[in-house]
């Protein structure tokens, strides 16, 4: 049942009474309540703002295959000396005093202007293998999003119902402490006229304290569960939610339905992928190592006349390179590489296992809850005639006061069980559909419900 307005916000009063007293709740849907935390959640979107940082990275890779140009300047402060031999002309250079070799020692400032590009012919692999790699990153934090989604939804599911199991649970507590506190005022008018003797009452009176003590148990949980939702929503004066608790009496789809949305759509077998494809990127990138470089280069001068004697003024070329030697095994890292490619490859396979599990687990989960639900109706019904014929037979002092504390809390166990079924329905329901990736479908399964608890 739906808690009176006045229970609720004697509660938010206990939690929090200055919002409580200047704000009412919010008022929100199941389908409200998940658009707003779409909107308002830093866990998704942390995952949002990684997932954009990867699509930057990715852009960044598209380039690679371009020249690469660098401008440079430089001052330089230098000292060059040049030796010029004389050859034939030394011995009549000898007879002026003239040494030989002739020695120009020249001390100056320069500056150097200079402009190089660097094209990339061929590189072994090692640009397409870190576009596949980038473009796996995307793919693994999209992935990534969309977990952070689902689970983000099943905590509101857990929260938003969370909440009204507690209402509902507090609602039937206070109706046990009335129909308790009705069955005490029975018992001390009945032992007044001395029917009954005054044992028989204080069952009664220690019936009425410990659901007493019930009841304020779940004003207390109402309101952790109201904060756990107000805090999840950013309602700082907390959140009214209106869809009903209930069931839909149909059953669910056919298992098999479920298992094969799952090996389609589940993020977490796209993660796993993104994981191989980036393994897959890597061992490319390993084997790059091992392949020669060819790459065109260009460089201008633009300033000539106070240049080196070594430097030309423009030179366009092409390069190799190739590593002969390296100081880690670069074989054996293209090794452990295609290990992990193994790795991935094993972790896709155990994913796709354990979610067939775990569908396989909620389905039953989900269909076990609905049923037991169902079935509940008639003990509903059951306990509260029984309760009718006990109150009115203890009047009548053909049954004890037992009887009727027994028959009192059997009704209130039964709607607790009932309420506690539903709300077991609806989060084995929110299990199975983020298992299946289908998470976004939650608020199409909930408006299915026909049995709904007031």
């Amino acid at each position: 049942m739906r808690i009176l307005a006045l229970s609720l916000l004697s509660t938010l009063s206990c939690a929090s009474p200055v919002f409580a007293q200047t704000s009412e709740p919010l008022g929100l849907d199941y389908r409200a309540a998940q658009d707003r935390l779409l909107q308002r959640s830093d866990a998704i979107e942390a995952a949002a703002a990684n997932l954009r940082g990867k699509e930057a990275q990715e852009g960044a890779t598209r380039t690679l295959g371009r020249p690469d140009v660098d401008v440079e300047a430089q001052l330089l402060e230098y000292q060059k000396t040049l030796y010029l031999p004389l050859g034939s002309l030394a011995p009549v250079a000898e007879s002026f005093g003239i040494r030989d070799p002739l020695k120009f020692r020249q001390e100056r400032t320069s500056t150097r202007p200079i402009v190089t590009a660097t094209l990339p012919f061929y590189t072994g692999g090692q640009i397409s293998g870190t576009r596949a790699g980038a473009s796996a990153q995307v793919a693994q934090a999209k992935a990534d999003r969309d977990i952070a989604v689902d689970n983000a939804l099943v905590q509101l599911v857990q929260a938003y119902y969370g909440q009204q199991l507690a209402e509902r649970a507090l609602g039937i507590r206070r109706d046990v402490l009335d129909g308790l506190n009705r069955h005490v005022a029975d018992a001390t008018k009945l032992e007044q006229a001395r029917f009954i003797s005054r044992a028989q009452r204080l069952q009664a009176e220690v019936a009425r304290d410990d659901a007493a003590r019930e009841y304020e148990k779940a004003i207390s949980d109402l309101g952790t569960a109201n904060a756990a939702l107000a805090g999840m929503l950013r309602a700082p004066a907390g959140v009214h939610p209106l869809s009903p608790l209930g069931v839909d009496s149909q059953p669910l789809e056919p298992l098999e339905n479920f298992k094969a949305a799952a090996l389609y759509a589940h993020p977490q077998l796209a993660r796993m992928q993104a994981l191989e494809d980036q393994a897959r990127a890597g061992v490319t990138i390993q084997q790059s190592k091992l392949r020669p470089t060819i790459y065109g280069f260009g460089q201008y001068n633009f300033d000539r006349r106070d240049s080196l004697l070594t430097d030309p003024d423009w030179s366009v070329g092409v390069g190799l390179k190739y590593k002969l030697m390296s100081g880690a095994g670069r074989r054996q890292q293209v090794d452990a590489a295609r290990e992990t490619v193994a790795q991935a490859e094993a972790g896709l396979r155990e994913a796709r296992t354990q979610l067939e599990i775990g569908v396989t687990k909620a389905w039953g989960e989900t269909e076990a809850a609905r049923r037991r639900f169902l079935l509940l109706d008639s003990a509903l019904a059951s306990a509260t005639e029984n309760l009718r014929l006990q109150t009115l037979s203890f009047r009548e002092q053909q049954v004890t006061s037992l009887d009727v504390i027994d028959a009192q809390l059997g009704l209130g166990r039964a709607r607790v069980q009932r309420a506690q079924a539903a709300n077991d329905y609806v989060q084995a329901l929110a299990q199975l559909l983020s298992l299946s990736g289908q998470m976004a479908r939650m608020p199409e399964y909930l408006a299915r419900a026909d049995k709904v608890i007031p």
